[in-house]
């Protein structure tokens, strides 16, 4: 199976924050942004698997700024590392000025999605190549995340996690 690059998958999305999508502070509901990250995430994830995909678990999300009501925002997501069937994928979040369009992080998360047939059964993917910096970073820290995951859930035994041997010893 021929390997293809994150950029591939690459999805952005941007839409306004209305008032119906806010707090009693007027901010952007958490819940409403999982939404909207687990969207844009999973059509990166079918980009990538030419396949039925399914959320298989939000791995980190990081609110770092609130996302005000009236707010321009912005999600990019990208396959970061495939597996045999599952894949990580990295989502960030942007708003932007309206004075002088500058963009500013907000927010970022990882979701894992597994590639299924019309059947329910996972099916294998192709791996991922990554070119850019970041790209490598990410892809590189995805195995030591996916594990950590597996041990959390108790589907990995910490002595068979490869990459996070120094945590357990």
């Amino acid at each position: 199976m021929q390997s293809k690059t994150s950029e591939n998958s690459k999805t952005v999305t941007t839409d306004i924050v209305l008032p119906g999508n806010g707090n009693s502070i007027n901010n952007l509901f958490g819940g409403e942004l999982l939404a909207r990250m687990d969207k844009v995430a999973s059509i990166a994830a079918k980009r990538h698997a030419e396949q039925i995909v399914v959320t298989s678990s939000i791995n980190n999300v990081i609110f770092s700024k609130p996302i005000p009501v009236g707010s321009v925002l912005t999600l990019e997501a990208k396959v970061s590392r495939a597996f045999n069937t599952s894949m990580e994928v990295f989502i960030d979040v942007w708003i932007e000025s309206l004075e002088n369009k500058v963009l500013t992080k907000v927010n970022e998360a990882i979701f894992t999605f597994v590639a299924i047939d019309l059947k329910g059964k996972p099916v294998k993917i192709p791996p991922i190549h990554p070119e850019s910096a970041l790209e490598k970073k990410r892809f590189n820290g995805a195995l030591r995340r996916r594990q950590l995951s597996l041990v959390l859930a108790n589907k990995l035994s910490p002595k068979d996690a490869t990459e996070l041997k120094a945590l357990f010893e």
